[in-house]
């Protein structure tokens, strides 16, 4: 019965598009799965920081241009497979016009930053707020910025400003707020790497 009214039919419509959307979506988490082989990894070189080495102003930068592959990464282990992120020919016809990268695929690169560098090995989030400014696409060159803004000795935290940049552009900002092993109370010291 459905079949032959309009709405069965521009439903119908819809799911075959929907289904070629989500095989063309298997298709390139195939070849990503391939190309991931080939495809260098950002690796941060280790630093361990312990609250007592922090200091406010401190700062660590880490830049990371996007990739296909990141992002179709990024929706295998999540399986966040929205074919905005993943279909050229489904973002084309959205506001943005092409393929952007998940939102929290750039907040991730903040959680390298700290759990690398700023304040590194052993330190453990607490929270996070995010403000997603701008989106990030495909080829552009995401700019990691955390800052120390606040040091909270009692408790051993670090209130840590976070920014990401494309260009001059901020496309993402927040806070973070992380537990830091101090090096006073610490009944065993960190592991060097």
């Amino acid at each position: 019965m459905y079949g032959h009214s309009r709405a069965g039919r521009d439903g119908a419509g819809i799911g075959r598009a929907l289904c070629r959307i989500d095989a063309q979506i298997d298709d390139r988490l195939g070849h990503a799965r391939r190309a991931t082989m080939a495809v260098s990894r950002m690796i941060l070189p280790l630093r361990t920081l312990y609250f007592e080495d922090l200091s406010v102003g401190m700062t660590e930068t880490l830049s990371k241009t996007i990739s296909s592959a990141d992002v179709i990464g990024f929706a295998q282990l999540t399986g966040d497979r929205n074919p905005i992120h993943l279909s050229e020919h489904f973002a084309a016809k959205t506001s943005f016009g092409r393929r952007i990268a998940h939102g929290l695929y750039t907040a991730s690169l903040i959680s390298a930053v700290l759990g690398t560098r700023l304040p590194g090995p052993g330190a453990v989030y607490v929270s996070q707020t995010l403000q997603f400014r701008a989106p990030v696409k495909i080829g552009d060159t995401v700019d990691v910025t955390v800052i120390v803004a606040e040091l909270i000795p009692e408790r051993e935290r670090a209130r840590l400003t976070c920014i990401c940049r494309v260009a001059d552009e901020v496309v993402l900002e927040g806070e973070a707020l992380v537990k830091v092993p101090s090096v006073v109370k610490s009944k065993r010291p960190l592991p060097r790497l």
